[in-house]
């Protein structure tokens, strides 16, 4: 897992195991893009390849089938999909094997706690820690809509948390996804990642790692695991974000369109949880809004990423930039793997909405911050949603 940029690890590394064996190694806490393509389920069940996609992997010189058999590991800067209309996602199915989901590690490359430099805005004082607590099984019904995104990147595989979102395009019928920017592209220096796949409610019995060991898939992923078809984040996240020094951090969002694996049943991401929530864009001020919740699998010590926690507390301000946006900041004991996780406060009706996900904090813990939802993430919640009409 890399360190979520100058300060929390985000995104955790997993250990590629089984007959999906990766190269391990620290992994990456930032990321972005825009568009993903992905195989689409036949009635028997096999798998086919949308014709644009098949062309759109031809112009970059990659051959499906390799692609498939294990091209996708090569990272080579000319094979690292960068731009946002680059992003493709081809569903290769079993990859995501129980072993490789549950083995994740702390990063390699440790940072020590640090403040942001150059904060000429408006930072409130450092939040006194607020210890996570466990989120009581079955996650299901506690947290139906939060699970993990698992993503690989040039140094091993790695997992983000996720919240399932409403959609405006398909009322009831959502397969938005919404996550960190860093757990879809690595921002300025790199590309989007590969084999996204998000997991509902990973875990949802709370099994300690000792029996988790040899599970099937469906203890591990009762709600099946799904692919992503699009992606999209912000322009700012591609152009500026970076895994150390919080570069990028107030844009740090991302909406992920799922699609099941295996074809399912036909039902969208939200009849099958059976939630989701309702972003909130603009959100009131930090002075008026009374607590928010964010929720997370965090990975590195004490904590091994295979059960999920939450944490709530008043939020504050932290400035990166003063020409940018301020974000909020919550005091925290999560550490990497929780980035992405969703944090929640009342909405303008009074009911529970979305209206940030960690993006970074101190990898010794204590607090975490994220983005204030303005203007640029709605238009990438609404491109996605209209993206599939």
């Amino acid at each position: 897992m890399r360190p979520i940029r100058p300060l929390l690890a985000a995104a955790s590394m997993a250990a590629a195991l089984a007959l999906t064996a990766t190269a391990c190694g620290p992994s990456e806490d930032a990321a972005g893009g825009q568009a993903s393509a992905t195989a689409t389920p036949t009635p028997h069940g096999k798998i086919t390849i949308p014709d644009d996609l098949k062309n759109r992997l031809k112009e970059h010189g990659i051959d499906l089938d390799k692609w498939r058999g294990g091209e996708w590991k090569n990272w080579d800067r000319d094979k690292w999909l960068r731009e946002a209309k680059d992003f493709v996602n081809p569903i290769i199915e079993g990859l995501w094997d129980p072993e490789r989901m549950r083995d994740a590690e702390q990063p390699d490359k440790p940072v020590k706690e640090q403040d942001i430099s150059g904060d000429a805005g408006v930072t409130d004082p450092t939040p006194v820690p607020v210890r996570a607590r466990a989120v009581q099984a079955k996650y299901h019904a506690s947290a139906a809509e939060a699970g993990k995104v698992f993503f690989d990147g040039p140094e091993g595989s790695m997992v983000c948390s996720a919240t399932v979102v409403k959609d405006p395009a398909h009322p009831g019928k959502s397969n938005l996804v919404w996550t960190a920017g860093h757990c879809v592209h690595a921002g300025k220096k790199g590309g989007w990642y590969r084999n996204i796949a998000f997991v509902p409610s990973y875990n949802d019995s709370a099994l300690p790692s000792s029996e988790l060991a040899g599970a099937k898939r469906d203890r591990v992923a009762p709600y099946g695991v799904w692919w992503g078809d699009w992606a999209q984040t912000s322009e700012q996240w591609i152009d500026q974000g970076a895994s150390t020094g919080g570069q990028g951090a107030p844009y740090d969002f991302a909406v992920i369109h799922v699609t099941p694996e295996k074809g399912g049943t036909g039902k969208s991401l939200e009849e099958t949880v059976g939630s989701a929530l309702p972003v909130e864009f603009n959100a009131p001020a930090v002075p008026k809004i009374a607590d928010m919740t964010a929720t997370g699998y965090p990975a590195a010590p004490p904590y091994d990423g295979q059960k999920m926690f939450q944490c709530e507390d008043k939020p504050g301000r932290l400035s990166v930039k003063a020409e940018q946006p301020t974000m909020y900041r919550i005091g925290c004991s999560m550490t990497g793997g929780s980035s992405g996780g969703g944090w929640v406060a009342k909405g303008s009706d009074g009911k529970p909405a979305l209206v940030s996900n960690t993006s970074i904090g101190p990898v010794t813990a204590g607090w975490l911050a994220g983005p204030r939802l303005g203007k640029e993430a709605k238009g990438v919640y609404d491109a996605v949603s209209k993206k599939f009409p």
